[in-house]
């Protein structure tokens, strides 16, 4: 089973990469930084052995180079499993953020799971199977204090995966969003979690993984994950 996980590198991509790795799967992992992913991927086949991992660095945020990441997985072949987990976290208020962040955390959080998506969405239709799941957030659903543009991209990136869902159906291809609330990645660097207030990555990652497992009548369209305390 091939398995495509952008942002793989660290947190929820690469909890994600573990759990399908754990199982043996063929993984095609994509990040900005080559030697943090290739640190990951090392990590990762020391871990799971009997798995076989396939990376390679480019900055999805760019249309180009989220296109040549979808060419070189089709080189290899349809994937079954895509996750759009790339994505960047920064606070602000919309009327006082620096001019540019708009467009930059669109470009992120938005545009890379659009252009990999269509880059290879054509070959998953003409196979007739496939499952993608699009890391949303809490900030998809609800506004909240110092959220600006990166509430306004995860808002759309929501907007995307319905649009999706309801255009692949047709073609026995499920689509689902994802919604986690605080996870303990590199957008709360330096929380204090000794006392588990926030979740860990590997919480999001094993909901992914239960709901590509269901049978193919059944489709968790939205997952929902908070700390239990409820959010921050």
């Amino acid at each position: 089973m091939n398995v495509v996980i952008t942002g793989a590198s660290r947190g929820i991509g690469k909890a994600v990469a573990a759990a399908y790795a754990a199982e043996g799967a063929t993984l095609f992992l994509c990040a900005r930084n080559e030697l943090v992913l290739y640190n990951a991927v090392a990590e990762l086949q020391t871990k799971f052995p009997n798995c076989t991992i396939k990376a390679k660095a480019f900055d999805l945020s760019v249309k180009e180079q989220a296109q040549k990441f979808g060419a070189w997985v089709l080189s290899f072949g349809v994937p079954a499993i895509l996750v759009n987990n790339a994505g960047q976290f920064l606070p602000g208020n919309i009327s006082t953020e620096e001019d540019g962040i708009l467009e930059h955390t669109i470009a992120a959080n938005l545009y890379s799971a659009y252009h990999v998506t269509r880059a290879l969405v054509s070959k998953m239709i003409e196979a007739k199977q496939g499952h993608v799941f699009n890391i949303c957030s809490i900030a998809s659903l609800q506004a909240y204090k110092n959220g600006g543009s990166y509430s306004i991209s995860k808002f759309a990136l929501m907007g995307f995966s319905k649009n999706l869902r309801e255009e692949l159906k047709p073609f026995n291809i499920k689509v689902t969003s994802v919604y986690p609330g605080a996870v303990m990645t590199d957008s709360w660097a330096g929380f204090d979690n000794s006392a588990g207030r926030i979740m860990e990555a590997e919480d999001i990652a094993k909901m992914i993984y239960a709901a590509s497992k269901l049978s193919p009548q059944a489709l968790a369209e939205d997952i929902i994950l908070r700390p239990q305390l409820g959010d921050l």
